[in-house]
């Protein structure tokens, strides 16, 4: 019964977490674009820690959905930055809309207790 719980555990955060971060990415990036390392140090000050490679996939992830679009710069060294396309504006309107729905579920948001 506890490798079941176990698993479903692991397997239930691991979605919240991703659903997570791709919208706190989404929404960092409504601002301007940001280079990768910049947009994780960003997720470590609000109290999230996704491992490099976790948060690279989410990315490229939302890169394929055709979210967000990468783009190097020539700094010092090159650097991979990326910028919400039109779509992922849309898209992060109509999930903002969401989450306020969420909170208020919850009870943390918006005509919450």
């Amino acid at each position: 019964m506890f490798d079941k719980k176990s698993k479903a555990l692991k397997k239930l955060r691991k979605a919240i977490r991703s659903g997570i971060y791709s919208y706190l990415i989404l929404s960092m990036l409504r601002d301007g674009e940001m280079h990768g390392y910049f947009i994780r140090k960003q997720l470590e000050e609000m109290g999230f820690a996704p491992s490099e490679g976790a948060m690279y996939d989410m990315l490229k992830s939302l890169e394929k959905l055709g979210l967000v679009e990468g783009f190097w710069v020539m700094d010092n060294r090159p650097r991979k930055c990326y910028r919400l396309t039109d779509l992922g504006r849309e898209v992060l309107t109509e999930l903002e809309s969401d989450v306020r729905s969420i909170l208020r579920v919850l009870g943390g948001g918006e005509g919450g207790d």
